[in-house]
């Protein structure tokens, strides 16, 4: 680790942060909300240099690393140096991550891949590489940047949440295996927010097929527009994180920003309206014995 903190094993003060994609968006403001608690950061991306002017407002509890969370190899020194130096990691955030617009037919296997490396194999490396130090120090939590698109879907989105929703499905098993450990898992779901999602490189297209104009083009076009007009404040976003931490019943799900909770509810309220609507058809398939 290039850093400016104490000597490996000195008390450190506050909780320790591990946080991916810690350069930007919701990310950065997570990173500044723990510093401005008190707390100690690890503050991982790929070009972590981009953390130097804040590092150096923050001596010894802004320790930027380099880290790509879909190299296995990486991702396990990273935890091991971190644990080495600081004695412990209380809280990681699984936040690295990006966005891919695209019909499904129009959404190549490698893109897929690539996503769900990033969203979902990579997160689920991280957290298993924390839970025995969490599992020994019997506290700790895992918070995971999903998004509303984690628990509904819309054309144009369909790889993008399923590597949202399979991160929920491992979290939410998670979430009960690792609470007599005292560790708890937060499942975050924002909507549209102030970050860097929607613009550069952190936003990508699929190949297009004019047979998907009408489903999908739509998205093409309103995604990449809403950047920095989006209503969400990732700094508020980032507070709301930290209390539901600190509440002694953190809740498994965490939805931010009207436009999440509105989808969030209407789509739970549609499935469960559906689900009656066949409820009998659904409790007719047993054997009549």
């Amino acid at each position: 680790m290039n850093t400016q903190d104490p000597r490996p094993g000195a008390p450190t003060p506050g909780r320790v942060w591990l946080v991916t994609g810690a350069t930007s968006g919701f990310g950065r403001s997570i990173t500044e909300a723990a510093l401005d608690a008190g707390d100690t950061v690890i503050a991982a991306a790929r070009r972590p240099a981009v953390l130097d002017e804040l590092a150096a407002t923050y001596p010894g509890r802004l320790v930027p690393v380099v880290l790509d969370v879909t190299d296995a190899g990486a991702v396990d020194a990273t935890v091991a140096e971190a644990v080495a130096r600081f004695g412990r990691i209380d809280v990681l955030v699984n936040n690295a991550g990006r966005g891919l617009v695209g019909a499904v037919e129009e959404t190549t296997d490698r893109e897929l891949r690539d996503l769900m490396e990033l969203h979902f194999f990579g997160p689920a490396r991280l957290t298993r590489a924390v839970l025995p130090h969490m599992r020994s120090q019997k506290s700790g939590a895992v918070v995971q940047m999903t998004s509303m698109g984690g628990r509904l879907s819309f054309p144009g989105v369909g790889a993008y949440s399923a590597t949202k929703f399979a991160l929920e499905g491992l979290t939410e098993a998670l979430a009960a295996e690792v609470a007599p450990f005292g560790i708890k898992a937060l499942i975050v779901e924002p909507g549209s927010f102030r970050t860097s999602f929607a613009g550069g490189d952190a936003l990508r297209l699929t190949a297009e097929m004019p047979d998907y104009a009408e489903t999908v083009g739509a998205v093409r076009t309103a995604l990449p527009d809403s950047d920095g007009k989006q209503a969400g404040d990732p700094e508020k976003a980032a507070a709301a994180i930290l209390r539901a931490l600190d509440s002694e019943h953190t809740p498994l799900r965490l939805a931010l920003g009207n436009d999440a909770f509105d989808a969030i509810t209407a789509h739970a309220e549609a499935a469960l309206a559906e689900a009656r609507a066949w409820e009998s058809v659904s409790r007719g398939t047993d054997f009549d014995d």
